[in-house]
C-alpha cells in the first residue's frame, strides 16, 4: 500500500490549523493543542515546515509560527517534499536514481508517468482545499491508459 508517513499527515492537519487563521501567530503548545498532537511532535514537524518555506517562526515572547505564504499557494506536493523529500514512487522513478538494473530495465518510463500524474494530482490540491469538509473533486479524470492498467 501506498502512503504518506505519519509524520506527513501529522504536519498536513498542523498545517491547516494555522491556515484557519493566517493572521495570527501561534505557539507550538497551542498548535499541538489544536491538532491533537502532542508538542514535541508539533516541534519535529515546524522545523522541516520552516526549511521548506512553508511556516515562518517567529521568536520572543509573542513568537511562534504562522504560514509562510497563502493557503491557496501551498500544495500537498509541497508538504510532501517537505516532510519526505522528492516525491519517487519508486527508486528508478526520480530523475537522479542509484538503481543497480537501470540500463536493463523496461519499466522505468512507466514508473516515472506513474510519478508524475501522482505529482499532478498532489499539485492540484491545496492546503486552502484541505480546511473544507467536503470531498475535493477531481480536477482532471484519471488518463485511460492508467485507469486499465
Amino acid at each position: 500500500m501506498l502512503r504518506v508517513t505519519k509524520l506527513t499527515d501529522y504536519a498536513t492537519v498542523v498545517l491547516t490549523v494555522l491556515a484557519a487563521a493566517p493572521e495570527r501567530v501561534h505557539s507550538a503548545a497551542e498548535l499541538a493543542e489544536r491538532a491533537g498532537l502532542e508538542v514535541t511532535t508539533v516541534a519535529k514537524l515546524l522545523k522541516p515546515l520552516a526549511q521548506a518555506g512553508l511556516v515562518a517562526g517567529f521568536r520572543g515572547a509573542h513568537g511562534g509560527y504562522r504560514l509562510a505564504r497563502e493557503a491557496r499557494a501551498i500544495s500537498l506536493v509541497d508538504i510532501v517534499e517537505a516532510m519526505e523529500g522528492p516525491l519517487g514512487m519508486t527508486e528508478c522513478s526520480l530523475h537522479e536514481s542509484n538503481c543497480g538494473i537501470e540500463s536493463s530495465c523496461g519499466v522505468r518510463a512507466n514508473w516515472r508517468r506513474i510519478n508524475d500524474v501522482v505529482a499532478d494530482a498532489l499539485r492540484e490540491v491545496s492546503l486552502a482545499d484541505m480546511l473544507s469538509p467536503t470531498p475535493i473533486k477531481s480536477r482532471r479524470s484519471i488518463p485511460a491508459t492508467l485507469a486499465t492498467a
